[in-house]
């Protein structure tokens, strides 16, 4: 699917037709809302970002270019709007919440001692993503948490195949040297560096 069958619910949408809006956000409502999840980890977070999303997708409907298909115009709108949102609150949120609903790493009905260890866990991969930089926190969200395939992503991000898997590639390397830094760290008897 590339969005084609959304360009004739554009055009009726520049035409001024409500139908076709509320046709077009029903397409995407789902996608979008799991996109901006996986950047804000908040469930009414990621709902009041997604609205913004489809606010920003009406006020810049004009600008789009129907040689280009549809769906991969209105992702690279969306991803760019998550990343700027998840830059300006990142320094305001709590390590604790900022990524934990999208680590699903709570075990049901753990012991005391299994949510210690899970706990601790979660705010080492919390803290190590943080210290990724934007480029590799992307690469991680769209390919390990999105579960995109690499052929998607390079659609998305309008990149070569081969810059995406190296980015890919770095990116784990990054995060698995914050997730070993954090935990020399915390085993010294040292803090996290949360924000």
């Amino acid at each position: 699917m590339d969005g084609r069958e959304d360009e004739p619910l554009v055009r009726r949408c520049l035409e001024g037709d409500g139908r076709a809006w509320e046709a077009l956000v029903l397409n995407h409502q789902d996608r979008i809302l799991n996109l901006a999840f996986q950047f804000t980890g908040r469930r009414e977070e990621a709902a009041d970002l997604a609205q913004e999303i489809f606010v920003r997708l009406y006020t810049r409907l004009h600008q789009y270019d129907a040689s280009r298909p549809f769906r991969a115009w209105f992702n690279s709108l969306a991803r760019n709007l998550c990343i700027d949102h998840y830059r300006a609150t990142r320094r305001e949120r709590r390590a604790g919440t900022s990524l934990e609903g999208m680590l699903h790493l709570a075990a049901s009905d753990p012991s005391p001692d299994r949510r210690l260890e899970e706990r601790e866990r979660r705010e080492i991969i919390l803290a190590a993503l943080d210290r990724l930089s934007g480029i590799s926190r992307e690469a991680i969200v769209l390919k390990d948490l999105q579960e995109m395939t690499l052929e998607e992503i390079a659609r998305l991000l309008h990149l070569p195949i081969g810059t995406v898997k190296s980015r890919v590639f770095r990116a784990r390397i990054e995060l698995g040297r914050a997730i070993l830094e954090l935990r020399g760290a915390t085993a010294a008897g040292g803090t996290l560096g949360l924000p």
